[in-house]
């Protein structure tokens, strides 16, 4: 494992890179997208209810290197050409803000209904009342499940490695074909990935705690 490390360094830094980048900013805008369609899903209108339900149903029951596939391959075709990275960071973001809508949805539910009704008695509107009442509520009740959210993220970058992203995933099969040293190869991937994952994990638990 040294060895791959020594003679492998820069690429194996270089997709650790890929891979950081690609999970920060696919966690960000799944986290915004995400809650955006639990709130539709729980509003009052019954448009939003709709769209919120179709997306979610159909994202999450898509596999996720279909979905980046189809910005790699598909879009190209018809819009504009997207390289690698960003078709399966696009991919990576609309498939786990799938899943996180439905988890901030059942922290929404979660919260007793007679905030939303003291809030809404105090006048504020219903968007207010999600906002300032409901939603600060609900994500403490989702922390956990939130974090393993997260953390499959990381470990889904990997599709990357399918539309050249050039992530972890991808250098691992580079230096495995290069050095045919394929056990130590995957097994440095594997501790670069709980490098991320691990501290992830941690600070979830942190947070929990800390809000509990």
């Amino acid at each position: 494992m040294i060895a791959i490390f020594h003679n492998y360094g820069s690429l194996l830094l270089q997709g650790f890179g890929q891979t950081l980048l690609c999970s920060v900013i696919a966690l960000i805008f799944s986290l915004v997208i995400g809650s955006m369609f639990a709130i539709f899903e729980t509003t009052p209108i019954k448009f939003l209810r709709v769209i919120a339900r179709i997306y979610i149903e159909v994202f999450r029951n898509i596999p996720l290197l279909v979905i980046t596939m189809f910005f790699y391959v598909v879009i190209p075709m018809f819009v504009t050409k997207i390289n690698g990275f960003t078709a399966g960071t696009i991919g990576l973001t609309i498939y786990t803000s799938a899943f996180i809508a439905e988890t901030v949805r059942s922290g929404i539910n979660s919260v007793d209904p007679g905030q939303m009704e003291g809030a809404r008695a105090n006048g504020l509107s219903w968007w207010q009342s999600m906002q300032h009442i409901v939603l600060p509520q609900a994500f403490r009740y989702v922390i956990p499940p939130l974090g393993n959210q997260f953390i499959n993220l990381v470990k889904n970058s990997s599709v990357l490695a399918f539309v050249a992203g050039f992530d972890l995933m991808y250098q691992g099969n580079v230096i495995a074909s290069d050095s045919l040293n394929t056990m130590s190869t995957y097994i440095c991937i594997g501790i670069l990935y709980l490098i991320i994952t691990l501290p992830l994990s941690y600070w979830m638990r942190y947070l929990e705690k800390k809000l509990a």
